[in-house]
């Protein structure tokens, strides 16, 4: 009988090393032999086993990919249970919360659940909650299920270019909601006035003043019918507001947002309790203006912070489910990194992408959507702005206030809001706080993962007005080619920077940080290191040691008199005077390409030993 190792019966089988394992400890696998830690599985064991194991992954629940209702979530997939986020919420009771996270974070689930447990319906739906954690927090907790009206709106698709396309979508949305609450229609406990109102709201017949009355109109229709306050969810609430601030119809959305939410949510005697999502807190002077009820929980704040989102112990579970625990490390670099509150946070639509794609990992997160703002970003940043977005892509942390109730018109009046639109937006996690006497924050903050690197690479480098260009010249840094990268750098210098941009030897370092960064996937991109006899500029040090490795080291001149070539040489000897290369050959690199660079200007000489 011919025996072979877990990693060759891996292979044959199509299922990883770690299932095979267990299969081998849990007796699976007729006639394995162990060699002190090592299992070896007759090859004859292995066709009968294959059919198994295909039997036993099909009995495994579909991953929820775009699954937002929750009953089918909890039912019909592999569902990660956050339903003691209605237990927190019961021990607290704001009148008003708003739940600020990045986009496809589980906001949409989150909501629909809280709806499912507080809407009073024909149907049982306790049997929804009965095999999950709320359950077993006791009846000062289950009291609570299916005892009140909902008004439950999202706003996730008004994603119009038009002010008039935006209000036609918002009324139908707020039509389809009367509808489901057909039940008023003729209740024997409204008048006929209260039913005339509702049915104009029902059938697209009212005028934009009654639309932004609505939230207000229907809670208290469903007061009076139901004998119970009525619980209103606004899901995505701030999608038609960035809609309107990238399309030119800003004010009238948030006019139309100021009196909606006024009418629904402040001092409504028919309000039980009010819930809303978000990306952003995106107009605190004007929407939420007087709103004192409203309580915010942004992603620094501790309370929620394991709910939206995948903790450590869920990816854990959720990976030996689909037999794939070997592959935690890989997703912590991947997906991991996140930090809401006090609690580590995976990105869950990544998490999940990556196990049904069977676990090879990639940038999930970018094909969720964009944000059209990321343009806006760029254009109004300033040279300091754009050295710090640059020295994140290498990997740096920057040190930055961080504003949570940040706007979208502040992104061009303030540049430094770019850091908090970032963060909140999900491209940046924050390493350090450093809480502020007005509510805010200075943070270091860093980019998360892998995965975001290569989002930036296409959602930040790939907006700037010459990227064609930066493409070219990072084929040039990886070729080593140094005629090539000279032109190429010139000609990308001619076409972006201003004059009085090149001021210093930090500009271009920075300029060029942002350059290498998009080979990132392939290399590490250090950047102001210590090595040998000091610290070198740049260095590319490859993730496979077969490639060749890159030390940069630049040169300023700041009078157009000085020679650019002695400078890049001199650039170049420092290079091998200070030993800069000493850490990548301690690291087994052997191809090693230096190059020195001198600029002024608009203008730079580069030279390779």
């Amino acid at each position: 009988m011919k025996f072979i190792n877990c990693t060759e019966a891996s292979a044959q089988m199509g299922i990883t090393v770690r299932r095979v394992q267990q299969m081998c400890k849990n007796g699976n696998i007729p006639g394995v032999v162990k060699q002190g830690r090592t299992w070896l599985v007759p090859d004859s064991a292995i066709h009968n086993v294959t059919n198994k194991e295909t039997d036993y992954r099909k009995k495994k629940k579909p991953l929820p990919i775009g699954i937002a209702d929750f009953k089918e979530a909890s039912q019909n997939y592999y569902y990660v249970d956050k339903t003691l986020l209605i237990r927190d919420f019961l021990d607290n009771k704001p009148m008003v919360s708003l739940f600020t996270r990045p986009r496809r974070f589980g906001k949409t689930l989150n909501m629909d659940m809280i709806r499912v447990f507080f809407e009073k319906t024909d149907e049982d739906t306790s049997k929804f909650f009965q095999d999950k954690l709320i359950w077993q927090c006791g009846n000062e907790y289950t009291d609570y299920q299916g005892k009140y009206p909902v008004i439950f709106l999202s706003f996730k698709d008004v994603k119009c270019t038009t002010w008039d396309d935006t209000l036609k979508k918002i009324r139908k949305l707020i039509e389809m909601e009367f509808t489901r609450h057909i039940e008023l229609e003729n209740s024997p406990k409204l008048n006929e006035y209260e039913k005339s109102q509702f049915s104009e709201l029902a059938n697209e017949k009212a005028d934009e003043v009654d639309y932004q009355m609505s939230l207000q109109i229907l809670s208290l229709l469903l007061h009076k019918h139901y004998g119970t306050k009525a619980i209103v969810i606004i899901d995505e609430y701030d999608t038609p507001i960035q809609q309107g601030h990238s399309c030119g119809f800003y004010d009238e959305i948030i006019a139309f947002m100021r009196n909606f939410f006024s009418g629904g949510l402040k001092d409504n005697a028919h309000l039980a309790y009010g819930f809303l999502t978000g990306i952003l807190r995106v107009a605190k002077e004007s929407i939420f203006s007087g709103l004192n009820n409203l309580k915010i929980y942004s992603l620094l704040d501790n309370t929620y912070s394991q709910y939206f989102g995948f903790t450590k112990d869920e990816v854990q579970q959720m990976l030996d489910y689909y037999g794939a625990s070997d592959k935690y490390d890989e997703v912590c670099q991947w997906y991991d990194g996140y930090q809401f509150g006090s609690t580590e946070i995976f990105n869950p639509w990544s998490v999940i992408n990556y196990i049904d794609d069977k676990c090879f990992p990639k940038a999930f997160w970018q094909s969720t959507g964009s944000n059209d703002i990321i343009g806006e970003i760029i254009a109004a940043a300033t040279p300091e702005v754009t050295e710090n977005l640059h020295k994140l892509l290498s990997g740096e942390s920057v040190t930055t206030y961080i504003d949570t109730s940040v706007i979208y018109p502040e992104v061009q009046s303030n540049p430094h809001s770019i850091y908090s639109f970032l963060l909140i937006a999900g491209y940046l996690r924050v390493s350090a706080i450093y809480p502020q006497h007005d509510g805010n924050f200075m943070c270091d903050v860093s980019i998360p993962n892998k995965e975001i690197s290569f989002v930036y690479e296409k959602e930040v480098l790939n907006k700037t007005k010459q990227n064609g260009t930066a493409v070219a010249i990072q084929q040039a840094i990886f070729s080593g080619d140094a005629a090539k990268l000279q032109n190429l750098l010139e000609k990308y210098m001619l076409e972006s920077i201003a004059s009085l941009d090149g001021a210093n030897e930090g500009f271009y370092h920075g300029m060029m940080l942002g350059l290498c960064a998009v080979v990132s996937n392939r290399y590490q991109v250090k950047s102001n290191r210590e090595s040998g006899l000091g610290r070198f500029d740049v260095a590319l040090i490859p993730c496979n040691k077969t490639m060749p490795g890159f030390i940069y080291e630049f040169k300023f001149a700041s009078d157009s008199k000085v020679d650019l070539n002695l400078l890049a040489e001199a650039a170049l000897r420092q290079i091998e005077e200070k030993k800069y290369d000493t850490d990548l050959l301690s690291a087994g690199i052997i191809n090693i390409q230096k190059i020195g660079i001198a600029f002024h200007g608009k203008s730079a000489v580069v030279k390779k030993a």
